[in-house]
């Protein structure tokens, strides 16, 4: 048995509950305010103590570790805005992808004389594999790697949430390309993108303006959900200027 460290008279869990809770779900982040803040009872054997002063120490190493994170992405987000404002409103890059695509670049982009030059820096330029009557190309293993899986994570948050990048990949199936043949396809068309972002810099947009203009027209966000194929709550997020890209903002068209 634990107590915890306020005066609350609900049980605090035991051992078991707590092995039922991890065998249940071991990514259950409810499991950590849990744990922090209990003190293992004096009539405990001495394994049991070890135990759970053990989950109290992981338990707050994570508190302190997600509250770190959270304060270093809010910095690099301001630095990324600071140098490529418009980087993050292209669906599907966020803050990490987005600073390390510019640290890929450098400090000084017009050393980059072409989209391809950069295609090939991220490792996204394609390598011929014909064989006989067969035409086709396979992924790049060279350049850098770090540059070319934050293109990965773009290609795959595409394929799950943006619509066009999902009927592109219909039709390339359609075609009879394969996965890694498509997705080769998809970070090159990235890597095409985020070059003209970063070679020509646009300015970010400001959502904040919406919601008092929402509210004076008394538009409720449903509308809007349905419009742009976003939740609400990334509305809500973009009229509070915490992200720039709530669905609506430039994509270039994929071929």
């Amino acid at each position: 048995m634990i107590r915890p460290t306020s005066g609350r008279a609900s049980r605090a869990p035991t051992v078991r509950d707590l092995r039922i809770s991890v065998t249940a779900s071991a990514a259950d982040t409810a499991l950590f305010p849990a744990l922090a803040p209990t003190r293992p009872a004096s009539e405990e054997n001495t394994l049991t103590r070890t135990i759970m002063s053990l989950l109290k120490s992981l338990a707050r190493r994570y508190q302190y570790l997600t509250a770190e994170i959270a304060t270093r992405e809010a910095d690099l987000e301001q630095l990324v805005v600071q140098i490529n404002p418009g980087l993050q409103q292209t669906k599907g890059i966020g803050t990490v992808t987005a600073a390390q695509l510019l640290i890929t670049a450098g400090g000084n982009p017009d050393r980059l004389k072409s989209e391809a030059s950069f295609a090939a820096l991220c490792g996204a330029s394609p390598i011929p594999a014909s064989s006989g009557k067969t035409t086709r190309h396979r992924l790049n293993r060279g350049g850098d790697r770090h540059a070319n899986y934050a293109l990965h994570q773009i290609a795959l948050t595409r394929m799950t949430y943006d619509q066009r990048t999902r009927d592109y990949i219909q039709r390339k199936q359609q075609k009879g390309k394969g996965t890694k043949e498509i997705l080769r396809c998809l970070k090159r068309a990235i890597a095409r993108e985020v070059f003209t972002l970063i070679t020509t810099p646009v300015p970010a947009v400001d959502h904040r303006h919406l919601r008092p203009l929402r509210q004076r027209t008394r538009t409720h966000p449903a509308p809007g959900r349905a419009a742009l194929g976003v939740s609400i709550a990334k509305i809500s997020l973009a009229e509070n200027g915490r992200i720039h890209d709530a669905g609506h903002c430039q994509v270039v068209e994929i071929v």
